[in-house]
């Protein structure tokens, strides 16, 4: 069967590559893919998959394998966009059509990955026992997450999803490998908003106003503490501020400063604490000066738990596949943050990279870089895993 895979694998090998093309210069932002959906159901259509339309966007494929079983395994793929302006030179044949939206995370790849995958699983359902759930989702990059949606609706609960596995590129593994983990794979990206609220005031006499730059700048300092000072050393977490936003000329005190971050955590009780560390340090600062505050934080997704199961299962499929030495057993999480964990809170789970980073296709460019890009050796993998994913389970 691995050499049947592999075979079907590199025969639509150049038509995923199109595929990818395509989305790429048709990119659409979160909750708004409704061309990329009309493409995605039109192949679905064209290979004679049904499928369902759980959101407003997005679909899920339905193959049912001519062995019967009672077994069920969802495969997922993210659909969206970013809205971000893309360069790159490597790009220039496919650059986005669509001004100011870009597939610079790799979600393209993802999805043009999965419609391979799906391709070839029809073609192989005599060989297949149950069912296979095709998950083209939407929203991965915004709050609520299409994860959370999707997940809520009950649909996947109803057909009796057992497992469920999703995959990312990686720039920082190279095209042929695949890296994943047991437990904590991915943190909690939470967000929060201040505004920093002082008295506003000439610059020549500051001693009359209350600047809220000032206090920004202490707390920023401070914020930076939580990591080093309050949060077990041994226990990774992640405070960013990465927007600042007041004032409007060199030589006045603004009446008020916004900030914008993230908190990086793997458990929630850390998610506490640093919520709760970053309201009373600015509580603090701003009550010393006799300024004020606004202070909202914004759960997001949770962490990405691998459970122990369906990890060992894709580093065995890559094992069978391609050999050990290109099967990379993760030693610690990464603190960027994946909706994909909203399914693993109803669902045995795993999430996994596939090397995407390379010289040649100048694709080492960091997730989210206007430059990103993948490199096609990605499919030479993402495809036979994920098909070999399904005999695997």
């Amino acid at each position: 069967m691995h050499s049947k895979i592999k075979e079907l694998s590199e025969k639509y090998f150049e038509d995923t590559v199109s595929i990818r093309k395509y989305l790429h210069q048709h990119p659409e932002v979160s909750y708004k893919e409704f061309e990329t959906t009309k493409y995605i159901k039109n192949k679905l259509k064209e290979w004679g998959i049904p499928f369902e339309s759980p959101l407003e966007t997005g679909c899920v494929g339905i193959i049912e394998g001519e062995r019967a079983s009672d077994k069920v395994i969802a495969l997922r793929a993210d659909i969206d966009a970013l809205p971000i302006q893309e360069t790159g030179a490597a790009k220039q044949g496919f650059l986005s059509k669509n001004e100011g939206v870009a597939h610079c995370c790799g979600h393209d790849a993802h999805t043009a990955n999965l419609l391979t995958a799906a391709r070839i699983l029809n073609e192989l359902k005599s060989e297949i026992e149950g069912k296979v759930l095709l998950v083209f989702q939407p929203g991965e990059e915004k709050l609520p997450g299409g994860g959370k949606l999707l997940s809520e609706t009950g649909f996947l609960q109803d057909q009796n999803v057992q497992s469920i596995y999703g995959l990312h590129t990686s720039p920082n593994h190279a095209p042929g490998t695949i890296a994943t983990k047991t437990g904590p794979l991915m943190a909690a990206p939470d967000e929060f908003e201040i505004e920093i609220i002082g008295k506003g005031g000439h610059a020549a006499k500051a001693h009359e106003a209350i600047d809220p730059v000032v206090l920004s700048a202490q707390f920023i300092n401070a914020a930076q503490t939580i990591a080093s000072r309050s949060v077990d050393p041994t226990e990774p977490v992640v405070v960013t501020i990465g927007r600042i936003e007041g004032g409007t000329a060199h030589n006045i005190i603004p009446e008020k400063v916004k900030l914008w971050g993230t908190a990086r955590t793997l458990t929630p009780e850390t998610a506490d604490l640093v919520e709760n560390r970053l309201e009373t340090l600015l509580k603090g600062i701003t009550a010393s000066a006799g300024g004020s505050y606004n202070f909202a934080f914004n759960k997001g997704y949770p962490a990405v738990i691998n459970t122990e199961k369906e990890a060992e299962t894709v580093l065995r499929s890559m094992r069978n596949l391609f050999g050990d030495e290109r099967a990379i057993e993760m030693k610690r999480p990464i603190m960027a943050g994946e909706d994909f964990a909203f399914y693993q809170q109803y669902f045995p789970g795993a999430f996994y990279f596939v090397g995407s980073g390379s010289p040649a296709s100048d694709s080492q460019y960091p997730w989210h870089h206007p430059k990103y890009n993948v490199d096609h050796g990605f499919f030479k993998v993402a495809t036979p895993m994920m098909v070999s994913l399904v005999f695997e389970h």
